[in-house]
C-alpha cells in the first residue's frame, strides 16, 4: 500500500479471492471478485489517487477460532499534496487465508474520512 503497487497486492491473493468493501463510497465498487480483478481494480484506483499514503499504523491484530480468520486494525495516514493536507483513515480488515493466499477480504474502510479530506 505504501507503493501503491497493484501487482505486489494481487500477488498476495488466491486466484478466486473476493476483496468486499461493506461501505463502499459512490462510485466504488462493492466488490473486486479475483485475482485479477483486485490487480485492475487497485490499479484504477491507485492511479487515479491524488493521495499520498505516508504509514500505516498497525493497530492490532486478532486471532479467531478459526485458523485461516484474522482480524487486523489499521490506521492510514496521508497526504492530499494538492491541499499540503494531512489526514488519518482507520480501518478493518477481516482476512481468510488459505495455503498462504488472501481468498477473502471484508475491508472496512472510514471512507467520509478520505471524502472529508479532500473536501
Amino acid at each position: 500500500m505504501l507503493d501503491k503497487s497493484p501487482d505486489d497486492l494481487a500477488d498476495l491473493y488466491s486466484i478466486d479471492a473476493v476483496h468486499e468493501f461493506p461501505f463502499t463510497s459512490p462510485g466504488f465498487p462493492p466488490s473486486f471478485e479475483g485475482r485479477e480483478a483486485v490487480r485492475a481494480g487497485y490499479r484504477a484506483v491507485w492511479g487515479a489517487s491524488p493521495v499520498q499514503v505516508e504509514e500505516v499504523r498497525r493497530v492490532a491484530a486478532y486471532e479467531t477460532a478459526d485458523p485461516e480468520v484474522i482480524v487486523a486494525e489499521h490506521v492510514v495516514v496521508g497526504t492530499l499534496p494538492i491541499k499540503a493536507t494531512t489526514f488519518t483513515v482507520p480501518g478493518l480488515l477481516i482476512l481468510h487465508v488459505r495455503n498462504g493466499l488472501i481468498t477473502r477480504v471484508r475491508d472496512y474502510m472510514d471512507s467520509s474520512g478520505v471524502a472529508s479530506a479532500r473536501a
